[in-house]
């Protein structure tokens, strides 16, 4: 594959085996390529805006600036970087604050490397995934305060043209991290009606995929 297609990732982790690991999986694969390693999240910060990568594999205990630190600190700046949170804790408040921070995977250590490799491509073509145990708790609250933040007010009638009822069902499937044939299939329709309430869910919002989608729902309370 040609170089300048392969999905660029920066390595974020203050064990030396781990990164290892992961550089030797990741390097493997034709479209995949490790463009940066990182021990501590001031690290991780230099090396993101240094590489401009695809995706950031983000471990969430690391000195001097924790994972999630680091996840706010690059996307204010970089919003177009999408932070996949890869950690050994499946903790509630964890995945709650990886959201918020604007992380739009979290999983685990222990995935199946298949998993973890299938979730990157997934997460850079626009996709969200947050599948652990805590995860769906996570994202209700996440959903909950957000609509009771002050600074995140935005509501479905303030939009330029507000979503409809049925985009709102696919939007809320859509934070859940489902594909098209699940969502589909949960709310009784077809995958082209699906793919074409994306379509404009999308233009509503004003963003560009999936995972802009997604993380602009969360922050401003647009799903139920």
């Amino acid at each position: 594959m040609d170089e300048k297609n392969k999905i660029r990732i920066v390595l974020a982790d203050d064990q030396p085996i781990v990164r290892q690991g992961l550089k030797y999986i990741i390097d493997s694969q034709a479209d995949m390529e490790v463009v940066g390693e990182a021990a501590d999240g001031k690290t991780t910060i230099e090396m993101t805006k240094n590489t401009n990568p695809d995706v950031v594999l983000m471990d969430i205990q690391m000195p001097n600036g924790t994972g999630i630190e680091a996840t706010y600190n690059i996307l204010d700046s970089m919003p177009y970087i999408k932070v996949v949170l890869l950690t050994t804790f499946d903790v509630q408040d964890y995945v709650f604050d990886g959201i918020r921070a604007g992380a739009v995977g979290y999983l685990l250590k222990d995935t199946d490397t298949k998993e973890l490799l299938d979730g990157i491509r997934w997460i850079n073509q626009g996709q969200a995934i947050y599948r652990t145990a805590m995860a769906s708790k996570a994202l209700a609250k996440a959903i909950s305060e957000g609509k009771n933040t002050e600074q995140n007010d935005t509501k479905t009638s303030d939009l330029p043209e507000p979503l409809t009822e049925r985009e709102t069902d696919v939007l809320q499937q859509m934070a859940y991290g489902r594909k098209n044939s699940e969502i589909a299939d949960i709310l009784h329709i077809s995958q082209g009606t699906v793919k074409s309430h994306v379509h404009r869910i999308f233009q509503k919002l004003g963003v560009e995929d999936r995972t802009q989608a997604v993380v602009f729902s969360i922050r401003n309370g647009l799903v139920e």
